[in-house]
């Protein structure tokens, strides 16, 4: 069953959708999920969108992005591929963990997408006011069968102290660590370090906003399997774009 891919809107008083940005399994060689990224109906970017919230209205868009990535995804993936489905969220605007879940999972059974292929990766750059909070919702979320992640580490608000206080299933190195790490010793360094401490922990460390061919060699042969960025596609509205394999040209849709 595949859900409709209209736009949401008007108890925001405005509308949005989403884009999609595949993510690349560098060791089989092929699409492992794609990160839904909120955009305009004109293509404006997530900040532009999200300068449209009230504070009063970020429970709703919370709900609102999870349910139309879930309604897209259900139409645009193709059917009987192992695909995951990364959704940022707000920790901030969780209010009980439970309740929060509940609109996602009615998504998730009327469009019959399997709640397994769901990913929940914090939104980028934002604070986390309550670390206890957060360690609950990580709890619930895991109860149900979704992979949780950690977006842009070593960046923003995203750093070990939050590894200290659990530890997700997955995290993305941010761009700032990745650009021009093939020429950086101290990016080298700093990388080398996390993939250290990821290990010992049992998390999978994803590369973002690769690129140059360089840095996905790089990162390769530094023991990284997942990447996502340019070098592989650019993100495509309401649509799943055409990607690069590794070093070899785009070549249509791959999954």
């Amino acid at each position: 069953m595949a859900c409709n891919g209209c736009a949401v809107s008007s108890r925001l008083g405005f509308e949005f959708s989403m884009a999609f940005q595949p993510i690349y399994d560098a060791v089989d060689e092929r699409v492992w999920g794609y990160e839904a990224l909120v955009r305009g109906l004109s293509g404006e970017g997530a900040p532009e969108v999200l300068s449209r919230i009230l504070p009063d209205q970020r429970y709703r868009f919370d709900q609102d992005c999870r349910v139309k990535a879930i309604e897209l995804a259900s139409r645009l993936f193709p059917a009987g591929e192992d695909l995951k489905l990364s959704i940022n969220f707000m920790p901030n605007a969780v209010y009980e963990p439970a309740a929060c879940l509940r609109a996602t999972l009615r998504a998730a059974a009327r469009c019959s997408f399997p709640t397994s292929a769901i990913m929940f990766e914090f939104t980028e750059n934002e604070e986390v006011e309550d670390t206890a909070h957060l360690t609950n919702i990580i709890t619930e979320y895991r109860k149900h069968g979704f992979t949780t992640a950690i977006d842009d580490f070593g960046a923003g608000h995203a750093g070990l102290g939050l590894l200290v206080d659990f530890q997700p299933d997955l995290m993305k190195l941010d761009m700032k660590l990745v650009r021009g790490i093939d020429g950086s010793p101290a990016r080298q360094a700093v990388v080398s370090g996390v993939l250290g401490i990821a290990g010992e922990l049992g998390i999978t460390v994803l590369a973002e906003g690769v690129e140059t061919e360089a840095e996905y060699l790089f990162l390769k042969a530094a023991g990284i399997r997942l990447f996502q960025g340019y070098w592989f596609a650019t993100p495509a509205f309401e649509d799943l774009p055409p990607v690069r394999l590794g070093s070899v040209p785009a070549i249509g849709v791959v999954a």
